[in-house]
């Protein structure tokens, strides 16, 4: 009997048994066990290679041996049946959902328009660590760090900037101690000023010893430059030395001791709390 009708057309045409059967495509992860179809050598997935020919697949049997098979459709068999390996694909690195400080990390968010209220810190490495810890919040909340260049400039600085409702400061300061130089010049600032500190002699001791890679922050003299000191006593050579390695050091507030986290934290509450 003729496979043709009487109207010319292929009775069997697009039959099932006339299509081309599909090869899946197996990604080549890992450890994944094959065998190459042609030789029947099966082993785990350890590798690929590339070259002018394609891709090739290496295979590692039990008896440890390797061998290279290029990665051509149906070359392989998994379980009896025919595959092609490909090459898989690398997952997209997830993000963080935590920020350096421990908040919740917020994805997308772009940077809020600054708020009149201000955070006012001593130096310039004071405020490289905040930004380093707390940048993410910051940007979330509208908030901007300014430095104070020394807090004998702090009186001034709040005479020209007027500290009031919606418009106020918060000052982190270094050895904020009972009895400190420091405790007298940021006591009677008024309801729109905040002042917290930690007790160090220095923001780079607010830095826990274990992360920077001592045992402890060394004993420097009153009346010797703490930082030259400091380096001298380490062998890290010039403060510019000296500092790097402190801020290269700090990826978290895990690696800052209480008294700054909690300064801080204190800090970005009271500038941003509603009025």
């Amino acid at each position: 009997m003729s496979g043709r009708d009487s109207y010319g057309g292929d009775i069997f045409s697009g039959h099932a048994r006339n299509r081309k059967r599909e090869i899946p495509k197996v990604a080549a992860e890992r450890d994944l066990v094959v065998e190459d179809a042609a030789s029947g050598f099966c082993g785990a997935v350890v590798g690929f290679d590339r070259t002018y020919d394609g891709d090739f697949v290496k295979l590692e049997d039990r008896a440890r041996r390797v061998r290279l098979f290029a990665m051509r459709e149906a070359a392989f068999l998994i379980d009896g049946r025919p595959v092609t390996l490909v090459r898989p694909v690398a997952a997209a690195p997830k993000q963080p959902t935590r920020s350096a400080s421990g908040s919740t990390r917020v994805v997308d968010h772009k940077a809020r328009v600054a708020r009149a209220s201000r955070i006012w810190v001593e130096g310039v490495h004071d405020a490289a660590l905040v930004e380093r810890v707390w940048g993410h919040d910051l940007r979330v909340e509208g908030v901007v760090v300014e430095q104070l260049e020394g807090l004998d400039h702090l009186a001034a600085r709040l005479t020209e900037f007027a500290p009031g409702p919606g418009a106020r400061v918060g000052v982190l300061v270094d050895h904020l101690v009972t009895g400190s130089k420091e405790t007298g010049l940021t006591t009677g600032l008024g309801p729109h000023v905040l002042v917290t500190g930690h007790p160090y002699i220095d923001v780079w001791q607010a830095v826990r010893p274990a992360a920077v890679g001592i045992a402890a922050w060394p004993e420097v003299p009153r009346g010797e430059d703490w930082k030259t000191g400091i380096c001298r006593r380490l062998g890290w050579g010039t403060p510019q030395e000296g500092w790097r390695r402190v801020y290269n050091a700090v990826e978290s507030f895990r690696d800052l001791e209480t008294p700054l986290i909690g300064a801080v934290e204190r800090l970005i509450d009271f500038v941003t709390e509603p009025q």
